[in-house]
């Protein structure tokens, strides 16, 4: 009987199809009727079955999938900006008894080749001509939740937008949907009379081209995607171990991507060691481990302008490969493996930090964007009772002071991170600040010196919401996450603020002379009359951070899930405690892995429709808007990204 191999796969960058869907196709028929049919899902072989019935066949199916624990591929950039440096170089090295197997183009030909070892490097190109390149930056944030959050609001006004990484997040409006010069600057003057004033084109000057090339069996090779493989799905890269698949490619940035294409619970193993530590207790590690594998399966989305799908930094998840795994880790990602921790069968946006402060922070405290239900303020201290949110909200200045002071009784009090005082020069916060407003161009950018900080909101749990700040140029409020991004001194948005003095004496005054400049009577000499002593003045010095927790404090405390560990909690109820209302349940082809929220976002403002591209051939806006302009439109083509 004919043996059938279907290999089926799926699109991770969207909500999880039913592969049940597919035998509703008629075409499905033949082949279970007369075939003994081999499925290989995700690269998990199922077994073989003869069936002649098509309903039946679709349970059979249904058993088979069931019995196996969904392990997709994750496309994650291990090196994110190969080539920044002309120097940059980089090594692949197959494992002792195996070989590399790297595929390239040449020409309109395949071609494959066979190595022990190959080294990547950058060889630059020199351009026939310098080029400009340009782009319009709609906005600059220090996270992917807010950048998703303001992409949403631009989109609402119908501007095509995108997001994109090339330091900071950054929203972008679409390259190809305005790709000329004059419809990048008519957006960009539309967009400030309408109130966005952090808009700006970002140009450079382009001179030479970074070109990939890499050196195997004595031959260099200059090309701009090549994929390597072996039999083991093992390579050495540089000091690190990965398992699975590698591609280098361009990105979007001018330079080159290695992205290394592994299983979920595979990549688990180079990252629940990083993110909870080799020595956590057994549920604390297996609760990192079902939100480490929720985390990256709903986040697969975030770096699509580039072709692949996740980082390997804490902009994402910290990931090394597998060369210095654990047993006791790899027991825990096995015990749990397959497990998503859900919300109304959709994986939850399953964030967590190092250590909360005492207190949790709702989503929409840190971020821009819709709530999440499961997120939420609360105390993060057992038993019960420490501190009451309900009759004692941390959105009083004097509640959160005496909040700050308590060092007792919370999941995290033991760790060095739960409370913190951080003592900063005002010389050291105007460079954090000038920094900050010089990556947006904002208009206050060159101020001399920061002269208050002050609290003006915060949060019901405590989280600074507004932060005013007022320069010898004038004043500006951050909010939210932007000022952790404008000032490295606290760490978390869980603070207050003590400015720190230092008394200035006054100079004396020089004497008056009393001798005259020429001969004079000595009548006509006057005594010299004692100036009045200056008195001694104040002078801003600095400021004092004082506060608790380190990182975001949205869900899952690692600190505190050591200590409900060690209390003997479960994964799961670890889980509940810093996810209420969630569920732990095995992937499965039911659960939605991320869809946009549910409620719309509104803007504030409106965009001309003139400004909205009509169709995918780009808005040739100079020939509307500067129609003397129209014969030189050469001048203005866009030229695209290398």
């Amino acid at each position: 009987m004919t043996r059938t191999i279907v290999n089926m796969t799926r699109n991770l960058a969207q909500p999880f199809p039913s592969p049940l869907g597919l035998f509703k196709r008629r075409w499905w028929v033949p082949i279970l009727a007369s075939a003994s049919v081999c499925l290989i899902f995700d690269g998990a072989v199922l077994e073989p079955f003869t069936t002649s019935d098509e309903n039946s066949s679709g349970r059979v199916w249904a058993q088979a999938l069931n019995t196996q624990p969904l392990n997709p591929r994750i496309k994650v950039s291990i090196q994110q900006r190969f080539g920044r440096k002309p120097t940059d170089k980089l090594t692949v090295q197959a494992l002792p008894g195996d070989q590399l197997t790297l595929q390239f183009t040449t020409g309109k030909q395949l071609q494959t080749l066979t190595t022990d070892k190959v080294e990547f490097a950058i060889t630059p190109i020199p351009l026939k001509q310098p080029r400009w390149e340009e782009r319009v930056v709609l906005s600059v944030h220090r996270s992917f939740e807010t950048a998703e959050t303001k992409a949403n609001e631009l989109k609402a006004l119908g501007i095509p937008v995108e997001i994109a990484q090339p330091k900071q997040w950054q929203v972008w409006a679409k390259r190809d949907q305005y790709p000329t010069s004059a419809d990048r600057i008519l957006l960009i003057d539309t967009l400030k009379q309408q109130g966005y004033d952090n808009v700006f084109l970002h140009r450079r000057r382009l001179r030479d081209k970074p070109q990939l090339s890499f050196v195997t069996n004595g031959t260099q090779y200059k090309r701009s995607i090549v994929s390597i493989t072996s039999k083991k799905q093992q390579f050495q890269v540089g000091e690190a171990l990965h398992y699975g698949s590698l591609r280098f490619q361009p990105n979007t940035y001018g330079t080159y991507t290695l992205v290394n294409k592994v299983p979920t619970e595979t990549y688990l193993r180079g990252v629940v060691p990083y993110e909870i530590g080799f020595n956590a207790p057994t549920t604390a590690i297996e609760a990192q481990t079902i939100i480490a594998r929720t985390y990256a399966l709903r986040n697969l989305r975030r770096f699509q302008i580039d072709g692949y799908e996740l980082c390997a930094d804490t902009q994402c998840q910290v990931y090394k490969g597998i060369a210095k795994t654990d047993p006791i880790v790899d027991r825990a990602i096995k015990a749990t493996t397959g497990q998503v921790l859900t919300h109304k069968d959709e994986l939850v946006d399953a964030l967590y930090s190092s250590t909360t402060g005492g207190v949790t922070a709702a989503f929409q405290e840190v971020w821009e964007g819709t709530p999440r239900p499961y997120l939420t303020a609360k105390i993060d201290a057992l038993p019960r009772g420490t501190w009451d949110l309900t009759t004692r909200s941390l959105a009083e200045e004097s509640n959160l002071k005496a909040f700050i002071s308590l060092k007792r009784g919370f999941n995290e009090a033991s760790w060095k991170t739960f409370r913190w005082q951080t003592e900063t020069p005002i010389t050291e916060l105007n460079g954090f600040l000038r920094k900050f407003l010089r990556q947006s161009k904002h208009p206050l950018a060159n101020f001399k010196t920061i002269q208050k900080l002050e609290v003006v909101e915060r949060s019901h749990g405590g989280r600074v919401q507004k932060l005013q700040v007022t320069t010898n140029l004038g004043s500006l409020t951050l909010t939210k996450d932007d000022i952790l991004r404008g000032f490295e001194a606290p760490n978390s948005l869980l603070f207050y603020v003590e400015p720190r003095y230092q008394t200035v004496k006054p100079q004396p005054s020089p004497p008056v002379d009393a001798t005259p400049s020429k001969p004079e009577s000595i009548s006509s000499v006057q005594p010299t009359r004692p100036t009045a002593a200056a008195k001694p003045r104040k002078m801003l010095k600095g400021y004092v951070f004082i506060g608790g927790g380190f990182g975001h404090g949205v869900g899952l405390s690692q600190t505190g899930s050591y200590h409900l560990s060690n209390l003997g909690w479960s994964a799961t109820k670890i889980l509940n405690f810093y996810y209420p209302g969630t569920t732990v349940q095995p992937l499965n082809d039911s659960i939605v892995f991320w869809q946009q929220p549910s409620t719309p976002v509104v803007p504030s403002q409106s965009v001309p429709a003139e400004l909205k591209p009509q169709s995918n051939q780009g808005n040739r806006l100079i020939s509307q808007k500067m129609p003397f302009l129209k014969s030189f439109q050469w001048v203005f083509d866009w030229i695209p990204f290398l």
